[in-house]
């Protein structure tokens, strides 16, 4: 069996998350993988995928092999695999244009990103040549331009693309024709986690909904200690990452709220709890006679490797969709996996779409 080869933007967090998996599952069977949403997707296991390419714009991370550059700082993320083989492939210099946020600059080394001097790489070649089916978007909230630099570098390889941000790329109909017409297979926006603040929030409105419970306000509010939590301090680089987890709520109600009555977004960044968030959950609603009821929750997981359980799924499904030559937007796992999908559908109805694309029923 071939592997599926990826290549990854940003070697943060997320991606030491999913190259840990990959290895942690390598010597694992279907009966004791712990974390999984599927073991196996068309013939490909988790071990099954390959990086093959990486970029990232931090001199502690330019020039490393990929086993090196994920156990770099500042990434924070909890090391569940700590055996890595030695790896052939170094990370390449990105191109930073937005990527950096100019407050980033105040803070210590240790916890915030420090760019390289060295020039940017020729990415397109880079992927051509490193024979890559996949691009994995990695870039921090706000990276508009970088996120389309790198989107336009796929559609100039021929690969295909899985946007974890939120940039809105597949759910745009202007790029999602660029991949459509090439033929090549798009997941996103905007990466959901396992059981995260998203598909908590989700799913609780739509128990309100379905138990004929009126949601009149509701808040997310989600502190964390990583480098995104230090980006995100910058609200103008937020506008996208608040519409598309607040869009993500609205999409299951029949009535969407008020603006005014929903508050979804990051609030602070407490450097101490490192790659664990936590978010605060409110529900006010009223039930049978309009009498008051309300839900408070407080949420705490590991942000990295909670994401990683969706991108494994992800990467998966876009090689089957290579396979079967499927080209654009690819709505079932991006609706199961993303926050702001081409196509929203409940969390049972995405379920059930993703299960028959991976069977072959569903064409996208």
């Amino acid at each position: 069996m071939d592997k599926i080869k990826i290549a990854i933007v940003g070697i943060g967090n997320c991606a030491s998350s999913l190259i840990q998996g990959i290895h942690y599952y390598k010597n694992k069977d279907e009966k004791d993988a712990i974390g999984l949403m599927h073991w196996k997707i068309g013939n490909y296991e988790p071990s099954d995928i390959e990086v093959v390419a990486a970029f990232d714009v931090d001199k502690r991370k330019v020039g490393k092999t990929i086993d090196e550059a994920i156990f770099a700082k500042p990434n924070c993320t909890t090391i569940f695999q700590d055996d890595i083989p030695k790896s052939e492939v170094k990370v390449s210099m990105g191109n930073v244009l937005d990527g950096v946020a100019p407050h980033m600059k105040d803070f210590e080394d240790d916890y915030t990103f420090v760019v390289s001097d060295d020039q940017p790489s020729d990415v397109v070649e880079i992927l051509k040549d490193s024979g890559a089916e996949i691009l994995l978007n990695y870039l921090p909230v706000g990276s508009e331009k970088a996120a389309r630099f790198y989107a336009q570098c796929a559609l100039d390889a021929g690969v295909a693309f899985v946007n974890c941000m939120p940039v809105f790329i597949v759910s745009d109909d202007e790029w999602e024709a660029k991949f459509r017409e090439k033929g090549i297979p798009a997941v996103g926006d905007d990466i959901k986690a396992q059981i995260g603040a998203t598909i908590t929030h989700r799913t609780l409105a739509n128990l309100f909904k379905e138990r004929g419970v009126k949601l009149d306000h509701t808040y997310q509010i989600n502190t964390g200690g990583n480098t995104d939590f230090i980006n995100m301090l910058s609200r103008e680089r937020l506008d996208s990452k608040k519409e598309s987890k607040t869009e993500a709520v609205q999409s299951v109600l029949d009535d969407r709220m008020d603006p005014h009555d929903i508050h979804i977004g990051p609030s602070d960044y407490v450097p101490w709890q490192k790659d664990n968030k936590l978010c605060f959950l409110r529900m006010e609603g009223k039930t049978f006679g309009d009498v008051p009821m309300n839900i408070e929750l407080r949420l705490s997981v590991e942000d990295s490797p909670n994401s990683a359980g969706c991108v494994i799924d992800a990467v998966r499904c876009c090689k089957l969709a290579i396979e079967r030559g499927i080209g654009g937007k690819l709505t079932s796992i991006s609706s199961y996996t993303m926050k702001h999908p081409p196509e929203q559908f409940t969390d049972d109805e995405a379920y059930r779409k993703v299960n028959e694309f991976i069977e072959g029923k569903l064409e996208r």
